[in-house]
Parts: C-alpha cells; structure tokens; sequence
C-alpha cells in the first residue's frame, strides 16, 4: 500500500511539525512528508524540514492582493507536489472557503482545547478564566467554520492550581505532539470515516475515566 503524502503548512517554530517528521522517519509509518510550506519566510520550522530533507517552499502572504490570490498560489504548490492530505501546523493563516472545500476530507488542524470548547486564539488563557479542571487538544478536519470540523481525536491534561498560560500550554504541547502522528497513522492506515459530522475510527476502543480531577 502507498504511503500517504503529506504536505505541512507552518508558520512558526515548528513543533508540531518536528512530530510528525519523527513519525514519518518511523520503519512501517504510512503517511510521508512530502512539502513543508510557510508563509513566513523566518519561521524556525522551515529548518526542521531542511534537517530532515524535506522540500520546503516560502509563499509569503504580504506579496499577494487578497486571500483568495493567496490561497489559490497555495494550492497550486500542493497540487506539484502531488499531496493526498494537508495538515495545519501553527499556520497563522485563516483559509478561505474556497480552498477548504478543494480539500475537503483531506485537511487536517490540531488545536489547543477540547473542542468545541475555546474555539480561536489564547485557548490556555480562555480555558483558566473559566476554572475548568480539564484542558487538552483536538485534531479535527478543517472546515469553512473556525474550528468546527469533525474531532479525530482529543487528549486531555490536568488544570493544576497554580497554572499559568505557559505552564498549562507546555502541558498541553507534550499531548498535541502524541495525538497529531496518530490521527496521521490512521490516516494514513484507512482507518478513518465521517458520516454526519462523526468520525469513526475503525478497531478503535474508548477509554474508560481517561481523566479525573482532582483526584480524590
């Protein structure tokens, strides 16, 4: 069976990114990184990629007119690299409906909260205004509504009660770069099907009280 190939779109550091190279660099992963793109010509992630030698491309969005002229540059860089699937890494970029439904079903965003809870930016400050207990992270697909696409997985982490944004974001970080590689693996295994706005993971089982807190 062919790999699956994946272009990552960046615009920062890269983290998340640097997971799935390292899943990708795995014996036996059925998903390949075969472009890392940014709009930002300084983001630190356009390094990882190079170290890993994967082909990098910068398309910054200052120089274009609109989104759409953007976007449609974009999607012609994904297209030459013949991608199966697009995953958002830190991409800073609000993508116009007309690229999402290009690549409906093959669009993929990890994002900082237990959607849809914290929906937008500062999710780990949104998320201690509100005194929740429970925090963590979700990989969906993208959709022409912020954040809104179906959930192919979540983790969740403990609010303790001395967080501070940073505190809680390292926390939540450690759990996006396990859960970002397995949505990709079952991605890229055939394992993944939506019906109604669901997702469905095939031989996939739920955990039972996966979290409580405080403990008693």
């Amino acid at each position: 069976m062919a790999r699956l190939r994946v272009a990552v779109l960046i615009s920062g550091r890269g983290s998340n990114l640097q997971a799935l190279l390292d899943a990708c660099g795995e014996g036996g992963f059925p998903a390949e990184i075969v472009l890392v793109l940014s709009n930002r010509p300084d983001a630190a992630g356009l390094d990882r990629a190079r170290r890993a030698g994967v082909p990098t491309r910068i398309l910054d969005h200052k120089v274009f007119a609109s989104r759409e002229a953007f976007d449609e540059a974009m999607d012609g860089l994904l297209r030459t690299a013949s991608a199966d699937l697009v995953c958002l890494a830190g991409f800073m970029r609000l993508l116009t409906p007309g690229f999402v439904q290009a690549w409906q079903d093959r669009l993929i965003n990890i994002h900082p909260s237990l959607l849809p809870s914290f929906k937008g930016l500062h999710t780990h400050r949104q998320a201690l205004d509100a005194g929740v207990t429970i925090h963590g992270c979700t990989v969906h697909f993208v959709t022409a509504d912020l954040d809104a696409g179906p959930i192919l997985v979540q983790a969740a982490v403990p609010v303790h009660p001395d967080d501070d944004e940073d505190s809680l974001a390292a926390r939540v970080l450690e759990a996006e770069h396990r859960i970002y590689p397995l949505a990709l693996r079952w991605l890229g295994e055939g394992r993944i099907s939506t019906e109604n706005n669901r997702v469905r993971v095939s031989n996939g089982t739920a955990a039972i009280y996966p979290l409580i807190n405080p403990a008693a």
